[in-house]
């Protein structure tokens, strides 16, 4: 029995190129189509398809609206077209939030061609995605940007003086940590930098890791999220706001400093480097590599400078990037955790190198951020 899909979107063309795209493979069926929010709610709800893709911006009823009622019904999957600006990363990464469990760029000369890339990609995220369960969305803690400090060399050299606020909510995750916790696991070392990938779900899970950080924490972080040009930046913005430890979109020269996450730019490419101290090189897109960002470059140029001393950590996410610069890791004698398949919205990335045995330890989602409270504190 083929995928159901249900089509959203306002555009009449747009809807008519996506149903013939979408038919085209024998596994797929585009069963309805709805032109705003409101008729995505009832169709979705009378039809029950296997997966809906979603437009952002509609009549009647915006799609992060829509996402949200039809989540808080039914879970289904739902994949989002998005426009490659800014304001659309900002939107996309809200309906992410809201329960969508990815997206893709809305081309509408792509579409106009029907070129074979998008046909393979479209088909590819579907199926897969139809196959996966769609997630309850993480909490996402409001705490305004204000009520945290700038972040500077000075503030870091004292930040072994922390709030009470913030001093009970490390030791509280330390307690929790340790109350859950009933296995010997201990990392061997204790390392000088946190390097974290994700692809599909990433967004979502990043957050939810870095959120339960707190502002003292003692590493430096580097951040390489599957993302296109345009979206780190406002995912970085986002998940500044969220957590206590500080987050930017990393430029060429930036200095690693403990308690600040750098995330690798979209479209670019980041490796470490040793100057001042330790920082990175946003290097110019190179045609021969799949991934930009790709966790590979990045891990093995860790594994080049920092020897055994990085933790890695693999998320959520299709393919396998990451698994060739973890075996780069784990040859220079560092450590390596991934994420379990239950907490998984694609059980790729941490799939590679959880069998090409390279982990470990597999953590569930929810467990990664005390783990790493409790290991590094």
């Amino acid at each position: 029995m083929p995928v159901r899909v249900l089509v959203v979107d306002d555009s009449n063309f747009f809807q008519h190129r996506l149903k013939d795209i979408i038919n085209e493979h024998p596994d797929l069926k585009v069963i309805g189509i709805a032109s705003n929010g409101r008729e995505a709610v009832e169709k979705a709800a009378e039809l029950k398809p296997d997966i809906i893709t979603m437009d952002f911006e509609m009549p009647v009823m915006d799609g992060v609206t829509a996402i949200k009622l039809i989540m808080a019904n039914r879970k289904v999957p739902i994949l989002m077209f998005s426009s490659l600006t800014y304001e659309g990363a900002k939107v996309t990464l809200d309906a992410l939030a809201a329960g969508a469990l990815d997206f893709i760029p809305k081309d509408f000369a792509e579409v106009s061609r029907s070129s074979e890339s998008l046909k393979k990609k479209l088909h590819e995220r579907l199926l897969t995605l139809a196959g996966t369960s769609a997630r309850q969305p993480i909490a996402q803690p409001d705490r305004p940007a204000e009520s945290k400090p700038a972040i500077s060399p000075s503030t870091i050299r004292s930040s072994s003086v922390v709030s009470p606020t913030l001093g009970a909510r490390h030791q509280s995750l330390v307690d929790d940590a340790k109350s859950s916790g009933q296995d010997t696991y201990r990392l061997k070392k204790q390392p000088k930098l946190l390097v974290i990938g994700a692809s599909t779900g990433g967004p979502v899970a990043l957050a939810e890791v870095l959120v339960t950080l707190p502002a003292n924490f003692p590493l430096p972080i580097v951040l390489v999220q599957h993302m296109p040009e345009n979206f780190t930046k406002a995912f970085a913005e986002r998940l500044n706001k969220q957590c206590n430890i500080n987050v930017r979109e990393a430029v060429d020269g930036d200095q690693l400093q403990s308690g600040l996450a750098l995330l690798a730019p979209g479209g670019k490419q980041l490796m470490l480097d040793k100057r001042n101290g330790g920082s990175v090189r946003v290097l110019p897109d190179d045609e021969r590599v799949n991934y930009k960002p790709s966790l590979d470059i990045t891990f093995g140029s860790a594994a080049n400078i920092y020897g055994d001393k990085v933790l890695g950590v693999v998320l959520t996410g299709m393919g396998s990037d990451g698994c060739n610069g973890a075996r780069l890791l784990k040859e220079a004698g560092s450590a390596l955790w991934s994420q379990d398949e239950a907490s998984c919205v694609i059980y790729g990335m941490p799939m590679a190198v959880a069998r090409a045995g390279l982990t470990d330890k597999v953590l569930s989602l929810k467990d990664i951020g005390p783990r790493l409270v409790r290991e590094v504190m």
